[in-house]
């Protein structure tokens, strides 16, 4: 199964670990209002801004993995459950929080499992996303059509070497060409 059709992007956006900051910084103080109990950081790279939230906000982090990818390789059509959501949701004001908001499927699901768990109220969060998510988060750092470019992304350790990672490569040059990674 290829990655995702990146042909919908326009231009890159390279985030560096200062944006990061700067983002979450933001996104905490647009998250205040909400009271969240808990944080819901959705693995992988929804885990770096979830812990950060989790840690600006004095709250408590809970992990889930909600993914198409295995071995950071697109392996199912829709998100699949990997970790599942704990019950102790029930009754509070959650954060969804996630690295990136594409189509929005995965919040969607993580919203749908956080309300059927018997959660208070849930509040999606994003690093960033693009204009075309639906349902958009309620909280986003960044909304961009460009390709993002994560800080933990840039580079992969592939037997004993650092190298760039080779979706983001393939995206690059798909983007160059008009057309799909």
């Amino acid at each position: 199964m290829k990655p995702y059709d990146y042909a919908r992007r326009s231009g890159v956006y390279e985030m560096s670990w200062r944006d990061f900051g700067e983002l979450c910084i933001r996104m905490a103080e647009l998250l205040e209002p909400y009271r969240p109990d808990l944080v819901v950081g959705n693995a992988r790279g929804g885990l770096f801004p979830a812990t950060q939230l989790a840690i600006m906000l004095r709250k408590e982090l809970i992990p889930v993995r909600l993914s198409r990818r295995v071995d950071d390789e697109v392996v199912y059509e829709e998100p699949t459950w990997r970790v599942p959501l704990a019950a102790e949701v029930a009754g509070k004001t959650v954060a969804v929080v996630d690295d990136i908001v594409d189509t929005g499927t995965t919040l969607r699901i993580l919203t749908l499992r956080a309300h059927e768990l018997g959660a208070g109220r849930v509040v999606t969060a994003a690093l960033a996303s693009h204009s075309w998510a639906e349902p958009a988060p309620d909280v986003s750092g960044l909304v961009t059509d460009a390709f993002v470019i994560f800080p933990w992304d840039r580079q992969v350790l592939v037997k004993g070497q650092w190298a760039p990672h080779p979706e983001i490569a393939a995206a690059l040059e798909a983007l160059e060409e008009g057309g799909d990674a």
